[in-house]
């Protein structure tokens, strides 16, 4: 018998058993439960074959070509499925509604002898979901600080000492510069950004702070959801001010062995930005390999831009944090110490 569950209960099912996408190849990819396995009832092109019948000829007309189209893969299905729990023989289901798909793949599991649940309302009821969950106030402190202040260590040390850390440049692929995309995997969309977001979210305790590194509302291509990073912008800020020379230092230490190609190609990127002058010498100094000198000129640019950000918040949310050394494991110790006193 196929069991349908609620949004709440799937995933909560989900943290110890195999969730099932059964949506086309192309919806998977642009964005999907994380965790979840695509197994595709319909390939891209199936998929649209089945709704232009759907359109042209009705619900009936497009069911049996349905048919005919998975009639051949329904060994495979069971297969695979299997394959994803063999010994308990229970998997989650779920497509783009909650419809004919995730219910017709889930009574064939069914029939072969697994225990198959299906998700109420399907994918969009999980986005509902996703969205509406940032919503809710959490206790926020955010991490601020200029280019190369370290803030990503410093939130590594911030979880090693038992803090609640969102990272969301390592979730947004990308360290949200011109050059933030350099040594990242591909960015995902915007959508799959938000459900990662959203996984790790779930998982943390309301009643507890939550640290995450100040940011705009884009990173890369990747939007922060507008209800958390409303919440972002009105929440305490711990801004970790460290020397010039040592932001220069990490920049260095970063970027020194990436490919040229694309260092060139990232300061070419803020041209306009830079002015034609400064663009022109941090481009001979990465000629030269002075990556030191490099650092020293665009960094002039993304403190501007940095500070003027900051000046936009409630001065008095605004706290320094004044770091004559770059140690991430001490600085952790003084904003812990710091968050506790608020």
């Amino acid at each position: 018998m196929v069991h349908q569950l609620s949004v709440e209960d799937f995933l909560a099912k989900s943290q110890t058993l195999p969730v099932i996408d059964v949506r086309s190849p192309g919806e998977y990819d642009h964005a999907h439960i994380p965790g979840a396995v695509s197994i595709p009832l319909f390939d891209n092109e199936e998929r649209v074959q089945v709704g232009t019948k759907y359109k042209q000829a009705g619900k009936d007309a497009a069911v049996l070509l349905g048919l005919d189209l998975v009639g051949p893969k329904l060994t495979g299905f069971v297969k695979q499925s299997k394959k994803l729990n063999a010994q308990d023989k229970e998997v989650l289901v779920h497509c783009w509604r909650g419809g004919m798909r995730s219910g017709s793949f889930a009574w064939l599991l069914d029939t072969a002898g697994l225990t198959a649940s299906t998700l109420v309302g399907g994918y969009k009821a999980y986005r509902n979901a996703v969205l509406s969950a940032f919503s809710q106030p959490r206790k926020l402190v955010i991490l601020g600080g200029k280019t190369g202040s370290g803030k990503t260590k410093i939130l590594k040390e911030l979880a090693q000492q038992g803090e609640q850390v969102i990272d969301l440049e390592k979730l947004a692929h990308h360290k949200g510069s011109s050059y933030g995309a350099i040594g990242q995997p591909r960015q995902p969309t915007t959508e799959q950004f938000e459900n990662s977001l959203f996984s790790q979210w779930r998982q943390l305790d309301p009643n507890r702070r939550i640290w995450l590194e100040d940011e705009s509302r884009s990173i890369g291509s990747c939007f922060v959801p507008m209800a958390l990073w409303q919440q972002m912008r009105v929440t305490p800020v711990a801004f970790v001010d460290v020397p010039k020379a040592a932001r220069i230092n990490r920049l260095v230490s970063e970027y020194a062995g990436i490919d040229h190609t694309l260092l060139v190609e990232a300061t070419e990127r803020i041209r306009k930005r830079l002015g034609g002058k400064i663009t022109k010498d941090a481009l001979d100094a990465l000629a030269k390999r002075d990556y030191a000198t490099v650092a020293d000129l665009t960094l002039d640019y993304y403190d501007k831009a940095y500070l003027h950000g900051l000046s936009q918040r409630d001065p008095a949310t605004v706290h320094p944090l004044i770091s004559q050394d770059d140690k991430p494991a001490e600085t952790a110790k003084r904003l812990i110490s710091w968050a506790d006193s608020l």
